[in-house]
Parts: C-alpha cells; structure tokens; sequence
C-alpha cells in the first residue's frame, strides 16, 4: 500500500489551493485524487469573467482562474491522478479508489482533505408534476453543453431558481441566440448574487418572478409548454395565478448539495443546514486529521473565498502531520448563531490552536434591511456592524483575533446574530 502524508480528494480550485498550500509549509509527499479527466473542476465550464478580483486583483475567466492554481501545482511537481473516483475512505485514513491504469488500489494518508465540491439539486428533489419529456436540464448540465461540448440545449428558454448558474445561463442563452422567457423563484428572494441579476437580467430585459413556481408541464416526447403560479408565504401555489408559456427547454437551477456521501460513510459529523461537515478552527472534522474545504464544507458565492479556505486547510493539515502539537489549554468555544444567521462555519474555535486572526462565514436566512451583525462573547457584546442590507445570496464575515479570545479564558459561545438596533 502506497502511503502519502496528504490525500486530497478532489481537483478543482479547493483541491489545488489546499495542495499548493500544504506543499508551501513543508509537506513533500501530496496526491490529489480527480474523477474528470483534467484539474480545475466545474471552473473549466464557467467561461465567464468574474473571478480572482480578490485572489489575483484581476478578472479572469473559470478556466483562467482554474489554470493559475493547476500551474502552480504543476510548478511544485505536486503528484495527481485523474479520471479517478474515490470509492471509500476509512476512518483510519485508508483510501479505496479506482482508475483503468491502476485498476482498484488502497492509499494510506496520514492527514485527508475532503474538497469534493458540490452538485445540483435534480427535478427528483421538487416534486413537479407532469411527464417526463426532453428539454429539462440542471442549469449546470446546460452550461457544461453550451460552453464545452458546443451543444445548445433549446431555442425558448425558461429557468426555474435564480441561483448563480441559473442567472448566468440566463445570460448565457440570451447571447447564443435563444429566447428566455422569464426566471421564476420560489422564494421572495433571488438565491444569487446582486451583480448577477444586474448584469445577467437587467442588462437583457429578462423577468424575475420572485414568489413563484413551476406547477405544470406539457409535452411528452419534448417539452412543450411550462405553467407557473405565484406562491403564498408556505410555498403553495395560489389558485388563478397560473400563467403558461411555450417552451422547449426547462433550466432548473434549484440550489446546491456538499458531495458529501464518501464523508458521511466515513463517519463525519455533518451540519443539517449546511449539508456539510461540523469543522472546527482549523477546518478538521470530528475525524482526527481530516480536513474539509470549499464547497463540501458549505456553498460559496465567491470562488476567491473557496481557494482562501483550502489555502488554511492544507497549511492546517500541514501542521498536523509535522505534528506541531500545540500547547492546548482545553478551552473550546461553541460560534452560535442565532436570530437571523442560520450557520457558521466553524462551529467550534480553540483559541490555543488559532492563527493570530480567524474568518467565520455565515449566511442570513432571509433579506434583512438595516440591521446590525452583533458578536456577543457569552453574554457581552463585542462587535456591532450595521448593514444596510443583507441576502441570502451573499455570503458574510466577521473577523475573530486571538488575542481578544484569550482575554476570555472561561469563555463558552460565541453568538452571532441579527439586531434591528
């Protein structure tokens, strides 16, 4: 059995950063383990521009943005085997995959970094009447057809969901030559981002219709035609609001699920809202020595905040397999979020085994106006940032210092949460 002090499972930009991260404080023997048949994951579909304004203080494309990191890793003669899926990581670090070179081999890993990335929520999860006809796809099904295999999915468009790759493929069609209808969305609110539905609605006369819902669709060979209702306060669909538009092509861009079934299997604590792994300050799951990052751990807007995170994860894999053992003091500190804030990420800090600074991610649960992002340490506030306003489409920050933590050695939680005043 080969052994590596670093597996990570999955090549695309969390995948790259987390290896070039881990080989840059000391680590020699990495491999990245990738199912498709290149490095850089679903950035190689996403022709548009928009990435690395944080990373690299430019725009580039996904394939761009893809190619820096991929560069990187080939710069380090970091190893990698592609068209390679993972088939079971044991709790002893034990990696079980298989490849047509190789056929099916097992991996010893001292420390293991899960960035496998996510997937789309299918017509299955929504449970929409009608026949099953061709011309349904996932908006990211489309995008991979459009940009990569030079396939253009249909000539009238309408998108379900107005996440990020619906609002793009929006956008996306429009400038193929395809006529879209409207983007219907279940929840008052748009699911994407701001400059999204600017840039990729506004700018091409396309309707949002917040509020609303697929409710039928006709055709049996090819779709036909779509119906959808407004939708009242419990997401059920109001009688006499059916509107219905001929269509060849339905995009369904319904939200994003962490791959997370090689985790679960291996006995990862998961968080129900995030459909992601409990992590901890250093980003390690309740598995010793096994650390999670980018879109596994929880679905980011930016990926310049993906390649942030696994750039921690591989430092902090790093110091675990040097064994840099930390004075720990045992104090472990719940984040809490409340009113408002529907998760963090981390769950749990240990302020001994911190960097002198710590970003918690979180999102809100609804669109908020003027309201504040207020950080209580136990019971005494300590931040208190207003905001004008606040979505669920963007994620958002607060910056934790070791040094504040320290200053509050029987600390138990750290809440995080909204308040109008």
């Amino acid at each position: 059995m080969k052994q590596y002090d670093i597996v990570i499972i999955g090549g695309g930009p969390a995948g790259l950063a987390a290896a070039v991260s881990a080989r840059d404080n000391g680590i020699e023997r990495i491999l990245i383990l990738e199912r498709d048949k290149e490095l850089g994951g679903i950035l190689n579909q996403c022709i548009h521009n928009g990435f690395g304004l944080h990373t690299f203080k430019e725009e580039l494309t996904g394939p761009e943005y893809a190619d820096r990191f991929a560069q990187q890793v080939y710069e380090r003669n970091i190893e990698y085997k592609l068209n390679t899926m993972v088939m079971d990581i044991s709790k002893e670090k034990v990696v079980t995959a298989m490849n047509k070179e190789d056929g099916l081999f097992e991996i010893q890993a001292k420390a293991v970094i899960l960035a496998m990335g996510c997937r789309e929520r299918s017509r299955g999860a929504l449970n929409i009447p009608g026949y099953r006809p061709a011309g349904i796809y996932s908006a990211g099904t489309a995008q991979r057809l459009v940009n990569m295999e030079g396939f253009m999915p249909g000539r009238e468009v309408v998108i379900l969901g107005s996440g990020d790759i619906g609002l793009i493929m929006a956008r996306r069609m429009t400038l193929e030559g395809a006529k879209v209808k409207v983007v219907a969305e279940l929840m008052p609110y748009s699911g994407g981002l701001k400059r999204n539905i600017v840039q990729c609605l506004n700018d091409y006369d396309i309707p949002l219709k917040l509020s609303h819902t697929v409710v039928d669709i006709k055709g049996k060979e090819r779709l036909e035609s779509v119906t959808i209702a407004e939708v009242d306060g419990k997401g059920k669909p109001i009688p006499g609001t059916e509107e219905e538009y001929t269509c060849d092509t339905l995009l369904l861009s319904v939200g994003l699920i962490p791959e997370n079934e090689l985790s679960s299997s291996m006995g990862v604590q998961m968080n129900r809202i995030t459909s992601g792994p409990v992590v901890n300050e250093s980003l390690e799951t309740n598995i010793d020595g096994v650390f999670a990052c980018g879109n596994v751990l929880h679905v980011h807007d930016l990926v310049d905040f993906v390649s942030e995170e696994a750039k921690a994860a591989g430092k902090n894999a790093a110091r675990y397999v040097q064994d840099m053992g930390l004075e720990d003091d045992g104090q472990t500190i719940m984040l809490n979020p409340e009113n408002g804030v529907r998760y963090t990420v981390p769950s749990t800090v240990r302020p001994a085994h911190m960097e002198d600074t710590m970003t918690v991610r979180f999102r809100v649960g609804n669109v908020y106006k003027n309201h504040y992002i207020s950080v209580y340490y136990d019971d005494e506030r300590m931040m208190h940032r207003k905001r004008q306003i606040l979505a669920p489409g963007e994620m958002e920050q607060v910056i934790l210092k070791k040094e504040d933590l320290l200053k509050h050695p029987g600390m138990k939680t750290i809440t995080i949460k909204l308040e109008e005043e």
